[in-house]
């Protein structure tokens, strides 16, 4: 049982510090060409909401090569 919370903390974990990264690096874009009128909370959502998708789906790459690295070790024991 307790492994499950420790696997759910790690996941919390990678999922924030991967969407941290993600908006980390969008900062360096810009995206106030891509919008007509220079709208900053507009900007800002979109940034955020990009942040999101790109850091969720980096980290769930990451959780899964992990899982799968932990099966094959699991599988040669």
């Amino acid at each position: 049982m307790q492994y499950y919370g420790m696997d759910a903390l790690v996941r919390i974990i990678s999922h924030l510090a991967f969407i941290y990264l993600a908006f980390w690096g969008l900062r360096a874009v810009r995206l106030d060409t891509l919008f007509r009128s220079f709208n900053n909370r507009q900007i800002r959502l979109v940034m955020t909401l990009v942040a999101i998708i790109l850091g969720y789906q980096a980290s769930s790459f990451f959780l899964e090569v992990l899982a799968l690295c932990r099966n094959l070790f699991y599988s040669f024991q």
